[in-house]
């Protein structure tokens, strides 16, 4: 692969849409490994990002590579249906054993987003109701379908106008409960009223088709509910006959410490929607049910040309035997409950630190103004950038761009956490120094 194109990066605002070019930090890289990018200055960067959650496995873990290379000397290309192959078979296998429930069929696609559209669609099918209810703060893609129930940031949505067929209530919002009071308790009994206010006042709950909710809020913030707010979702969907899907794409093959979130929280949903780490990084996601319900989704009723790609699928058979031989998902419960534990420590002296909110390898760490305790953007992007100029690569989250994601590959060890922690500490330190020169030239003008 060629090293000399750092011509084409000046080019990029002509050659790229600023909508999938100006992201942060765009970063040029000519080589990843493990948990490392390579970039085209030269440098190593350890990556606490894993291509936003994908690659769990590490980046070109060699048994997944074998595995692309194998597959590619067989069947380059599907499409699923036309011709029938053994991947995609093995891998539906596969799937259900680790899967919870009787989720255990399977209509394969290539993104998230394809996975929320699938969901949505079968849940409208099977019980033949118009409405879908969302939680605010979630996000499940930017298509036009899924954009109807994604609310983390409203700039996902302007100008376009969802369909009106869709009905939001807020997430579990534990930081808002009232002093001595049992924040599981609280978080329940608000779950209960603002549906008792939406079924009384704008949808009757035999015309919802289904509630879609993130087990732990993803692109909102990172934010871990009370195991029991998730079952009372559960138990309101049996009340009234609606269908339960997770969007399991961010936090699913490992990512909370399970193979998926709906077994952190013992929950088990109708139907998932899964992608992201299923295939360590090539394009592929799924939408999940049961026999059951997939059964009354007839031949033409929905379709793909590119789903279910059959080197995609020997990546995901390769991805998830490694899961399983190195027993991955026990190292992200492990490695996740150390780095919380450091970052304990590190908030207690750095009054930028909000909350930290974690579950298994993913960690969110909020960034506030230490004068007002509100969300604070810019303070992000500047530790962000500090820790991009020492070598560790971190991304953002939450509405205001204030939560630090720290989502390393599942195969990261305690030396590279304490590594990426340190350069952190450094950074907030940094920031915390400048932010307090910046204050006090302010008192003096005053």
């Amino acid at each position: 692969m060629s090293t000399n194109w750092s011509h084409l990066v000046t080019e990029m605002p002509d050659l790229l849409a600023p909508s999938m070019a100006k992201d942060h930090p765009n970063l040029p890289v000519v080589k990843a490994e493990g948990c490392y990018y390579y970039g085209l200055d030269g440098k190593q960067y350890l990556d606490f990002t894993s291509g936003i959650a994908t690659a769990n496995t590490g980046h070109r873990h060699p048994k997944v590579v074998e595995a692309i290379k194998n597959g590619a000397d067989h069947l380059m290309h599907g499409p699923s249906g036309v011709i029938m192959y053994e991947s995609i078979l093995k891998l539906s296998k596969e799937l259900a054993q680790v899967l919870p429930g009787d989720l255990d069929c399977f209509f394969f696609a290539n993104s998230g987003t394809e996975a929320i559209e699938g969901a949505i669609k079968l849940a409208k099918h099977v019980t033949k109701r118009p409405y879908v209810v969302s939680f605010i703060g979630c996000f499940h893609g930017r298509s036009l379908g899924a954009l109807s129930v994604t609310t983390s940031k409203s700039k996902y949505r302007k100008f376009l106008q969802p369909n009106g067929l869709s009905y939001q209530v807020p997430y579990a919002d534990v930081k808002s409960c009232p002093s001595g009071m049992d924040p599981e308790t609280y978080v329940i009994g608000k779950l209960e009223k603002d549906f008792e206010t939406l079924f009384n006042h704008q949808v009757t709950p035999e015309e919802v088709a289904c509630m879609i909710v993130e087990p732990v809020l993803g692109e909102g913030g990172y934010i871990v509910p009370p195991k029991g707010w998730l079952k009372r979702i559960r138990e309101i969907c049996d009340r009234h006959g609606i269908l339960l899907i997770f969007d399991e794409v961010q936090t699913g093959f490992g990512r909370t410490g399970e193979w998926f979130a709906a077994q952190t929280f013992d929950v088990t949903p109708d139907i998932m929607a899964i992608a992201k780490g299923i295939a360590s990084g090539l394009p592929l996601s799924a939408t999940v049910a049961s026999k059951e319900l997939m059964k009354q989704w007839p031949l033409g009723s929905h379709g793909t040309t590119f789903g279910g790609n059959p080197i995609a699928c020997e990546a995901a058979l390769a991805t998830i035997a490694v899961l399983k031989e190195e027993k991955l998902v026990k190292n992200s419960k492990n490695m996740g409950a150390y780095a919380y534990e450091r970052l304990k420590v590190l908030q207690q002296d750095s009054p930028v630190i909000g909350s930290i909110r974690a579950l298994g390898l993913m960690i969110g760490i909020e960034i506030v103004d230490p004068l007002t305790g509100k969300p604070d953007g810019n303070g992000l992007m500047a530790i962000l950038d500090k820790c991009l100029e020492k070598g560790v690569l971190f991304y953002l989250c939450g509405n205001h761009g204030e939560v630090i994601r720290m989502i390393p590959p599942l195969t990261v060890n305690k030396e590279q956490i304490d590594h990426g922690l340190s350069v952190l500490e450094e950074a907030v330190l940094e920031y915390q120094n400048e932010l307090h020169l910046q204050l006090s030239g302010s008192y003096q003008n005053v």
